[in-house]
């Protein structure tokens, strides 16, 4: 990631939303703009994939946002599903950008640990708030 990204996160990531402080939304972010990075060098051919890829990983961070200014957990926890469901769609392009042959081993493997790792982050925030919703 280049150093102006790295400026850019850090001066969204001040803003005192909560949904900020979540290391998952975090992990969003890095997702957001590895796979952004990744695409950018895509042929024309691949607008399609690119599209989709940048789509699901936006997805992905924005459903975090949404349904954290939801009014119930349960709200919550449903628009939750709907980034993990982004997150898994963009695990699949992932595998097949490698099996095609557009990314490195080096891109790939970075992208699948970053994407395991916010899935289990997802994860246990759903599990969290499961808990605090039957209490």
């Amino acid at each position: 990631m280049n150093n102006k990204g790295n400026q850019g996160l850090a001066r969204v990531i001040k803003g005192n939303q909560g949904y900020k402080k979540l290391v998952v939304w975090r992990n969003a972010c890095e997702l957001r703009m590895f796979i952004y990075k990744l695409t950018k060098n895509f042929s024309r051919q691949e607008f399609k994939r690119t599209s989709q890829m940048n789509d699901s990983a936006m997805s992905v961070k924005q459903n975090i946002q949404e349904g954290y200014a939801r009014r119930s957990l349960a709200e919550y926890i449903h628009f939750l599903s709907i980034a993990q469901g982004s997150l898994s769609e963009l695990l699949g392009d992932l595998e097949d950008c490698y099996v095609d042959g557009l990314i490195s081993e080096s891109d790939f493997n970075y992208g699948e640990k970053l994407i395991g790792r916010t899935d289990y982050l997802f994860m246990r925030l759903i599990q969290s708030l499961k808990r605090k919703k039957e209490q």
